[in-house]
């Protein structure tokens, strides 16, 4: 059932910053924007410390849905994204089945169509993501993927990578690469050198993932086609694709927040939760992803949100890597605007305009006549992130303990309050109406 929403007096991000306003809701689009709107509601929201942003994109998230749904499903997924400002995501196909059938991807768009939130399913590259025999691309993108990727690992054949993105081209479906050389891994599990030596364990050398964008970007200049690179996590990486961008080859790109805010000491502590795949690495890799991302060399900010059950993150050596990361990437990223280094229109295009326009998919604007799919979001509420307040089925964030500062309070899609947070609402004694 839709509702009428009326938010009163809050400011609007979109292409830049528009003064204070009332915006109406009715029949699930933006029906009104103005000064003073006198309109009978269901819901009244006093908006006047709120900033409204379009809802957030992330391109690059593991559900774990179908097969290991202990970590993650569909619904506890799509509860973290919305109380974290997002109401759209690409998930990756490294599930149990792998999303190599049409079966698979009808499964995901059928219970994704009941959680309010856009999910679109990337296609395996490889059947079982084995880098052996391609995917039916075509049978696929009409059951409705998105793109396609063997994402959690890489093609190693370059043969078969190169196939893969001649083939995406002609379907109008992007190609997203896991850049790694798992024979440079070789069972590595943190950052070769500082981490990897004070806690005694394999590391995981930048030249695998160096080498594979490399060879990535050789390809798709070759067969001059686009290639999306995910999760950049270092300097050579970063200097690569703006030599590469620089040069006409299309190539787009993402990183995460934990790479442009985090280095390889904050896993000294022998934590498994800050283990994930590309690594925390040094300050000079941090630093150039930094730099890449407010040159735009890199596109995106994603959050390769990648649930584990506590029990599984339990053992150090043994851990499986990934963190989660929905319900705190804007906040974490709000570090960046909070600091001067980016405008939040800017931060808005990483995080919602670029996903959506690499994937082919329509965007989402606050303006009159458009679909009501929007976060509000109080950029100055401090607040300490606890893993067990968490909607996701995991706990291994990394941001545990610490005060970030911005959150989204209440979230809306297809002009319905899907998420509301609570707990704000309790301490700034607001309620109007939620």
């Amino acid at each position: 059932m839709k509702q009428t929403i009326l938010i009163r007096d809050v400011q609007l991000v979109q292409g830049g910053i528009s003064p204070r306003c009332d915006m109406l809701i009715q029949d699930g689009v933006i029906a009104k924007l103005g000064k003073d709107l006198n309109e009978s509601a269901h819901f009244v929201i006093d908006g006047s410390r709120l900033t409204a942003l379009p809802g957030l994109f992330d391109m690059h998230v593991h559900l774990r849905d179908p097969g290991q749904t202990h970590k993650e499903d569909i619904f506890t997924g799509s509860a973290a994204a919305l109380a974290g400002g997002i109401t759209g995501m690409a998930c990756m196909p490294n599930t149990s089945p792998a999303i190599d059938s049409v079966d698979t991807v009808r499964y995901i768009c059928e219970k994704a169509a009941y959680t309010g939130v856009e999910i679109h399913p990337v296609g395996c590259i490889t059947k079982g993501l084995k880098g052996e025999e391609m995917c039916d691309y075509a049978a696929l993108k009409d059951a409705g993927i998105c793109a396609i990727s063997d994402d959690g690992r890489p093609v190693e054949c370059a043969e078969a990578m190169r196939q893969a993105l001649i083939q995406g081209d002609a379907l109008g479906l992007p190609v997203i690469s896991h850049c790694e050389d798992l024979s440079i891994i070789n069972g590595g599990i943190v950052n070769r050198g500082v981490a990897s030596e004070t806690l005694g364990v394999r590391g995981m050398d930048r030249a695998s993932e160096d080498y594979i964008t490399a060879r990535e970007i050789i390809l798709a200049a070759s067969a001059n086609v686009p290639i999306h690179i995910a999760h950049v996590s270092t300097y050579g990486s970063v200097e690569i694709i703006r030599h590469a961008k620089a040069q006409g080859v299309k190539v787009t790109c993402e990183t995460c927040p934990h790479y442009f805010l985090m280095t390889e000491e904050a896993v000294l502590c022998g934590d498994a939760d800050y283990r994930m795949n590309p690594p925390l690495r040094t300050e000079k890799d941090r630093k150039a992803v930094l730099e890449g991302l407010l040159d735009g060399t890199i596109d995106c900010i994603v959050t390769d949100h990648a649930p584990h059950a506590p029990s599984e993150k339990a053992d150090f050596r043994y851990a499986p890597n990934g963190v989660i990361g929905m319900e705190t990437s804007l906040a974490a990223s709000l570090k960046l605007v909070h600091a001067g280094l980016m405008t939040l229109p800017q931060l808005v295009q990483k995080m919602a305009e670029n996903p959506r326009k690499i994937l082919g998919l329509p965007q989402h604007q606050l303006a009159v006549g458009e679909p009501a799919d929007l976060t509000l979001v109080d950029l100055d509420y401090h607040w300490t992130v606890d893993p067990e307040k968490m909607h996701s089925k995991a706990k291994n964030v990394i941001w545990k303990g610490k005060t970030l500062v911005g959150k989204p309070v209440c979230t809306i899609t297809d002009g319905i309050i899907r998420y509301q947070d609570t707990e704000y609402l309790e301490e700034r004694n607001r309620c109007n109406g939620f």
